[in-house]
């Protein structure tokens, strides 16, 4: 049914039904105009003893729907405020799209039921502010109401066949009511200020059974329910004067034409010292919580108001004016709410009056706590009949249609037609599927010898891999490259050579490779992927470095030989200029250490063991840390192992012997340019060419990559013996997979002097050199690719177009 723009506002109190009807003026928008009001007091009140509640609001309904007309107007309701719940949450700056998941986490902490058992809505208050997407200083409501009182509270209106658009508090429709009423919408107010709020007013709206106290301002609007009503004063006057309920509330509405009114009040004192203690207690909590609030005005609501005395008690005790409405300055029509009726309970029509400005639209918080199922039932039926015609009108095409080919259909002669090309069709296709059948059984047949071919094949070519894994690795790693006669026995010698050591080498297999490079390990990888830009660019300088002071070491040697001979010596080289790339963040400095999970404690990294005679187990020296954030970078998938280098180098700076390397070619930058370029680019001889003979491969076509270092350690100095069984050439020339290395930083024992031929130490009884030393942990991949799968050609596939898997398992056994 089509709407008819009124709104009506009803507000089922525990005393009385108050309605108003109204619609929006047709050119103020801060007024709006009432067409039509009712009020209907029960019998007894609600909450009498002996009284039927759901019967006196049946009647109260009945008698209303007896006196106006309800279709096509939207209805609003209210529901008492301590049957809901209401939070004020100040959200930090957040982006203002991430307030409604903010607003659900929030909802899951303030309301004490599951999100399902209650309907809830939310509304950032006015005076807040937006800065490039940032909500600043934002504040929000939250509402909620359990869906058994919702459905409680909605069941006599239903029943009587009103639909209900909106379900508000009575203490926010109080809301909407002073800010639309007495705030003039807030349309000339100044923007608002934290620092200093503009004054608030006190409404006081005191019903039946309870009292609804709202604090507002405009801007932010404070509630509470206050357990003290009209009502109260009746049952005090029961018990004290010994009177019916009935009695006393006639005596209690008709104190000052009674026999001995001072009775009455002194009757009725205690609940009226309880009222203002209790106002004045929640006028104290608010004012604690809102240092900068300043209480305007104190607005006196309800009918209850009207007791004598009551309004003058209040202001005494408040220390504040409470002065009741006389008048609605937004709402317009004068022959409604000049008639005896209205004027005479004017007061308790602030909710209905709040009720109306939200249903049109006009109000300052329009939460609902209507259930959204209640909705959409309302909105399905509503397009049904639409979606009856239109199913009607299908229906009506495809009849349509259908008549039309049925038509054309009966026209063809099928049997002396179409008999022939029906038949030559149909052997066509038993041929067609006769071919298919054999060519799958023969691509079957051909891939099953295939299989059996390359599995043979890999059986051969498995044993190779384990010794190709061991030569790529050896061949990778980084040596001196000089003659032994040209070494020097010397720190400076140590620290200037460009050689890695190897303490030890473990493996593990993963059934998914994907387990290993999640975490800490794709986060490293990716952030040495970034840092290649900056490798390339030192590459040149620490190569030219290096070059002028080989130069100028092989010169001053030169030099040195024709002074002893007494030759002409020859020109010193030009050492080039280094010239210092500012743009590039020098990478040198010790970085802290950075935590790397132990991969071990992963089960992932239990499904095997290292292999026999290559090493310990993965997770050995590794801690108990954590990954931290996970990388995004597209890591490898599928089985495979995942092989980890122990080592150390002493390829840095180290002023004890005054060698000043690039600080991009120490630590970790060193083993980068070295042992990982030479994974990720070197080759090695391989007898993978024709009759077996010796040919470069890639160490990559192996199957190794994604080389990382896993390791954030600092770079330390250290004591080292020269005199250590195995020194460090000898280490070197030894360092074979499995083949420990004594070490070189053991003190000696007293009385084992030093050889003369050793140079520079910093204790001349210990004979030992202070170095700077480098731990690291490398680890890679290696997917194993066995020789016929290297030698295949590009694009080699399946007869049926897929990757073949015979070369699986070469390697396994």
């Amino acid at each position: 049914m089509a709407k008819s723009g009124a709104v009506w506002g009803i507000d089922i109190g525990q005393c009385a039904l108050k309605a108003l009807r109204c619609r929006a003026h047709e050119k103020d928008t801060n007024k709006i105009v009432v067409e039509a009001f009712d009020y209907i007091e029960y019998p007894k009140i609600l909450s009498q003893p002996d009284a039927d509640r759901d019967e006196l609001i049946r009647e109260a309904i009945e008698t209303f729907l007896s006196r106006n007309e309800v279709k096509g107007d939207r209805v609003a309701m209210s529901v008492p405020g301590q049957s809901g719940l209401a939070r004020f949450i100040k959200l930090p700056p957040v982006e203002a799209k991430k307030i409604p998941d903010i607003v659900k986490y929030e909802a899951r902490q303030q309301i004490p039921f599951a999100l399902e058992d209650v309907v809830w809505d939310y509304q950032p208050l006015e005076g807040g502010s937006q800065d490039e997407g940032y909500a600043l200083e934002t504040e929000v409501g939250l509402f909620a109401m359990k869906r058994d009182q919702v459905a409680k509270a909605l069941e006599p209106l239903e029943a009587a066949g009103i639909e209900v658009d909106i379900i508000q508090l009575a203490p926010l429709a109080v809301y909407n009511y002073a800010c639309f009423d007495r705030m003039n919408n807030l349309e000339d107010a100044p923007p608002f200020d934290p620092e200093s709020p503009p004054p608030s007013k006190v409404l006081l709206s005191l019903g039946a059974d309870t009292t609804d106290l709202v604090i507002t301002n405009g801007f932010r609007v404070w509630q509470r329910n206050i357990p003290i009503g009209g009502s109260h004063f009746t049952k005090a006057l029961t018990k004290e004067l010994k009177l019916t309920f009935a009695k006393a509330e006639h005596l209690k509405r008709n104190a000052k034409k009674a026999e001995d009114p001072k009775a009455i009040f002194q009757a009725m004192r205690p609940v009226f010292s309880d009222l203002a203690a209790e106002i004045q207690r929640s006028l104290g909590f608010f004012m604690s919580n809102n240092r900068g609030a300043e209480l305007e005005e104190v607005i006196a609501l309800g009918n209850p108001m009207k007791l004598p005395g009551l309004q003058r008690f209040l202001s005494q005790n408040l220390d504040q004016e409470v002065t009741p409405i006389k008048e609605f300055p937004g709402l317009v029509g004068g022959s409604v709410t000049s008639t005896p009726q209205f004027e005479e309970n004017q007061l308790a029509f602030a909710t209905a009056y709040g009720l109306c400005v939200q249903g049109l639209g006009l109000a300052k918080l329009s939460t609902d706590l209507l259930p959204d199922e209640l909705i959409t039932s309302r909105l399905v039926r509503g397009k049904k009949p639409w979606a009856v015609a239109a199913a009607a009108l299908l229906m009506v095409g495809m009849t349509a249609n259908y008549a039309g080919y049925f038509g054309a259909w009966q026209t063809v002669d099928v049997a002396g037609d179409w008999s022939g090309p029906i038949k030559q069709a149909e052997t066509l296709s038993r041929t067609s599927s006769t071919y298919t059948g054999e060519f799958t059984n023969l691509k079957e047949q051909f891939n099953t010898l295939r299989t059996v071919g390359d599995n043979l094949q890999s059986n051969a070519d498995g044993r190779l891999l384990w010794p190709e894994l061991v030569k790529a690795v050896d061949d990778a790693v980084p040596v001196d490259q000089r003659p032994r006669e040209e070494r020097e026995r010397t720190a400076k010698d140590v620290t200037l050579r460009e050689e890695l050591h190897i303490q030890s080498m473990d493996v593990q297999h993963f059934d998914d490779l994907s387990t290993w490079f999640t975490g800490a390990v794709a986060k490293y990888y990716e952030e040495a992927s970034k840092s290649e830009a900056y490798v390339a660019a030192r590459a040149a300088e620490v190569a030219a470095k290096k070059k002028a002071v080989d130069d100028a070491e092989k010169a001053e040697r030169t030099a040195a030989a024709a002074a002893a001979t007494g030759a002409a010596p020859a020109p010193a080289p030009t050492q080039p200029e280094v010239v210092e790339d500012e743009a590039l963040p020098l990478a040198g400095s010790d970085p802290a250490p950075s935590p790397v999970d132990d991969l071990a404690g992963d089960p992932a990294m239990q499904d095997g063991m290292a292999e026999p005679g290559v090493g310990g187990g993965m997770g050995d020296g590794m801690g108990d840390q954590g990954f931290g954030d996970e990388a995004t970078t597209a890591g490898p998938t599928g089985p495979g192992y995942v092989v980890e280098l122990t080592g150390h180098h002493f390829h840095n700076n180290n002023t004890a012997v005054e060698v000043d390397s690039l600080s991009s070619d120490e630590g970790e930058d060193f083993v980068r340019r070295t042992l990982i370029k030479n994974l990720l680019e070197k080759s090695i001889k391989l007898p993978d060419g024709p009759n077996g003979e010796l040919v470069d491969v890639p160490i990559a076509k192996l199957g190794i990559s994604y080389p990382v270092v896993v390791t954030k350690g600092r770079i330390e100095t250290v004591l080292y013996d020269p005199e250590a069984a195995f020194g460090e050439d000898n280490a070197n020339r030894r360092r074979g997979m499995g083949e420990e290395e004594a070490d070189p930083f053991a003190v000696r024992k007293p009385g084992v002097r030093r050889q003369p031929r050793d140079a520079e130490p910093v204790d001349p009884e210990a004979g030992l050199w202070k170095l700077r030393r480098y731990d690291f942990k490398l680890q890679f991949l290696w997917q194993p690719t066995p020789r016929h799968e290297r030698n295949k050609p590009a694009g080699e596939a399946e007869f049926d177009g897929t990757a073949s898997t015979g070369g699986a398992g070469g390697f396994a056994g």
